[in-house]
């Protein structure tokens, strides 16, 4: 039997912050994302989505006290959509539906009880410039401030009803690689306006 604990203490702020780096230390591309970038999102001096919205996190605790998930779940009132959405994110789970089952049915209870009709996720108590969707595709390492998850997490949630929403695609370049043509022609072109400067 599973069990579900409010994140509202140091000690439960840690656990929510380490799950994710026991789960995945075998993964060579996974990159702990920044305990402040993530603390950010859930600090209502920081978020400026907690002056109307609302939002809590949770660990899920199996028999032995072991932690084997973690969700944050939320409303947002200015993310409109057709049906009154709430929000799932910073979801991470051990390879096992019947636990992830029991996260989204604890997450679909939760945002019911605030008056949703509709549950999206994963997604962000934030802006979509951070930890927004879900990995399906480019299992490498990630860039910063996205989610990284293993390949089975898309099974985990498309087994429960979710679909895709939209196709967000995220690309990156190596520092020293070649800058791309369009950009030297678009530098040139511009290069030549006095009215543009770049200083620092």
């Amino acid at each position: 039997m599973l069990k579900s604990i409010l994140v509202n203490s140091p000690e439960t702020q840690k656990e929510f912050l380490e799950f994710p780096a026991r789960l995945f230390r075998n993964e060579k591309n996974y990159i702990r994302p920044l305990d402040k970038d993530i603390e950010d999102v859930f600090n209502p001096n920081k978020n400026k989505f907690f002056r109307n919205g609302t939002c809590e996190r949770f660990l899920f605790k199996n028999a032995e006290n072991q932690t084997v998930g973690k969700v944050a779940v939320f409303v947002n009132p200015k993310y409109e959509q057709k049906l009154k959405t709430g929000g799932i994110g910073f979801f991470d789970c051990i390879d096992d539906q019947e636990t992830a089952n029991f996260i989204f049915d604890f997450c679909k209870n939760w945002l019911l009880e605030r008056g949703m009709e509709a549950m999206d996720g994963p997604i962000n108590f934030g802006e979509r410039d951070k930890f927004w969707g879900l990995l399906i595709d480019g299992f490498h390492e990630p860039l910063y401030g996205m989610n990284f998850h293993a390949p089975y997490y898309q099974k985990l949630f498309e087994n429960y009803g979710f679909q895709i929403y939209f196709n967000q695609l995220c690309y990156g370049r190596k520092v020293y690689d070649e800058v791309s043509q369009v950009f030297m022609n678009g530098h040139r072109m511009n290069a030549k306006n006095p009215n543009l400067k770049a200083v620092h």
